[in-house]
C-alpha cells in the first residue's frame, strides 16, 4: 500500500514537472515568435576619440526614429574611424543606433565661448549627464533649447551656454562652477539630480547594486559582440532576470538615494549644502545670480513619485538658506515616464523632456526679466 501510495505521489510529481516544463517551452516559443529581445540582452556603449572632443552615445535599437548616426553604413564607420575613434566596427554590431557628442577647447558641449556683449544676459548651465545631455543631441539638451526660447521670445537678449559634464557630482561640481567664472555668467543655473550629493566612504561603501534608475552600469561598454542574444539564450529567463532587477531596483536603490540626504550620509550632505551656499554667494559677490533647477528621476512620476521626500529636503534648504530654487518636475504632470527615457535601457531624458525642461525654466526666467551686469 505504502509502496503504491509512493508511486502515485511521484507520477504526480512526474506530471506536474513536465506540465511546468510544457509550459515553460510554450512561453519561450511565444516570445521568440513575436521577436521581442529581453533588457537583459541590450546594453549601451560609448565611444571616443583619443583626445575625447568627439564621443558616440551608441544604443542597440532606434524605437523612436531619433538617433541619427547609423553605424551599420560602412561610410559612417569610415568617417568615426579617420576623426581617431576606436572600436567603432566592433561596437557597431550591437549597439549601431548614436547620437554624436562634440566638446569645445575647454571640454564643453556647446560653441566656443566668446568675449562679453553688452547689455546680453549670459547664463552658464552647469550639472551632470542630465545637462551635458546623455542620448540627445547638443541643439536638443535643455540648456540649447532654452537658449531658442529665449532668443524667440527676446531677440539678443540672452545668450546660454552648456557647461554640463557628465558623472559630474560633488565635490567635482564645484570646481566646474569655479572654472566657469572666467566666463562671468550673469546667472549659473545648477540642474540638479538626487545623485549629485557627496558621499562619506562609508556611505559609498554601502552602494551595491548597479542600476541607479538612470542607467544600468552593469550592462554599459560591452562592445563584444550580441552573444547574449544568441539562439540559445532563454528569452523566459531573461524577462525573469528583467522583473527581479526592476525588483531590486525599486527596493535597493531607492532607500538609498533616500538615506543619501539623511542620517546615514548626513556629513556628506553637510558638504552638499556648503558647496551650494559658497555657490550661491560667490555668484552674489559678482553681482550675478545662482539658481538650483531640480530634476527628477525619471521613475513613477504619474503615480507616486519615490523621491518626493528626497526633492522637499533639498527644497527646504535652499529656501531657508535664500539660495533661489525651481523645481522641474511638475513640467512632466500627465506624461507617460517611459515617454521621457532616451531608451528602455537609459533612463535619462530625451528630446521631449529635455524641451519640457526648458520651457519650464523660460517661462521663469522671462517673468523675472534679469538683466545683465554688464551694460
Amino acid at each position: 500500500m505504502a509502496a503504491r501510495r509512493l508511486g502515485g505521489v511521484v507520477a504526480n510529481l512526474a506530471l506536474a514537472g513536465c506540465s511546468v516544463v510544457l509550459v515553460a517551452v510554450l512561453a519561450e516559443a511565444a516570445l521568440r515568435m513575436t521577436g521581442w529581445t529581453p533588457v537583459a540582452f541590450q546594453h549601451t556603449n560609448r565611444i571616443a576619440n583619443g583626445r575625447r572632443t568627439v564621443l558616440l552615445d551608441c544604443y542597440p535599437t532606434n524605437p523612436r526614429g531619433y538617433f541619427d548616426v547609423d553605424l551599420r553604413d560602412a561610410e559612417t564607420r569610415a568617417r568615426y574611424r579617420a576623426q581617431g575613434i576606436l572600436r567603432v566596427d566592433v561596437v557597431a554590431r550591437p549597439t549601431p543606433f548614436a547620437v554624436e557628442r562634440r566638446y569645445n577647447s575647454a571640454g564643453f558641449r556647446c560653441p566656443e565661448v566668446p568675449p562679453r556683449q553688452a547689455g546680453v544676459f549670459r547664463i552658464g548651465v552647469i550639472g551632470d549627464s542630465f545637462t551635458e545631455g546623455m542620448g540627445v543631441r547638443e541643439a536638443d539638451a535643455y540648456p540649447g533649447a532654452l537658449g531658442r526660447l529665449l532668443e524667440t521670445a527676446e531677440p539678443g537678449r540672452f545668450e546660454v551656454f552648456n557647461f554640463g559634464k557628465r558623472g559630474w557630482d560633488f565635490p567635482a561640481l564645484h570646481d566646474t562652477f569655479l572654472e566657469i567664472l572666467r566666463f562671468e555668467p550673469d546667472l549659473v543655473v545648477y540642474g540638479m539630480v538626487i545623485n549629485a550629493a557627496e558621499r562619506t566612504a562609508a556611505f559609498q561603501a554601502r552602494q551595491e547594486y548597479l542600476n541607479d534608475w538612470i542607467l544600468d552600469r552593469g550592462r554599459m561598454f560591452r562592445g563584444r559582440g550580441d552573444e547574449e542574444a544568441s539562439f540559445w539564450s532563454s528569452r523566459l529567463l531573461a524577462l525573469t532576470r528583467d522583473a527581479w532587477g526592476n525588483y531590486r531596483v525599486g527596493d535597493t536603490t531607492t532607500q538609498w538615494y533616500r538615506e543619501m540626504y539623511g542620517a546615514p550620509n548626513r556629513e556628506g550632505w553637510e558638504r552638499t549644502q556648503a558647496h551650494l551656499l559658497e555657490m550661491n554667494r560667490q555668484m552674489q559677490v559678482r553681482g550675478g545670480r545662482f539658481l538650483v533647477a531640480l530634476w527628477p528621476l525619471l521613475v513613477g512620476l504619474e503615480s507616486r513619485y519615490p523621491f518626493a521626500d528626497v526633492e522637499a529636503t533639498i527644497e527646504g534648504f535652499c529656501l531657508e538658506a535664500g539660495i533661489p530654487f525651481h523645481r522641474l518636475r511638475p513640467a512632466f504632470d500627465g506624461r507617460l515616464t517611459e515617454s521621457l527615457w532616451v531608451h528602455p535601457v537609459d533612463r535619462h531624458p530625451n528630446e521631449l523632456a529635455h524641451r519640457l525642461a526648458a520651457e519650464s525654466l523660460a517661462r521663469l526666467l522671462l517673468r523675472e526679466k534679469p538683466t545683465a551686469t554688464r551694460r
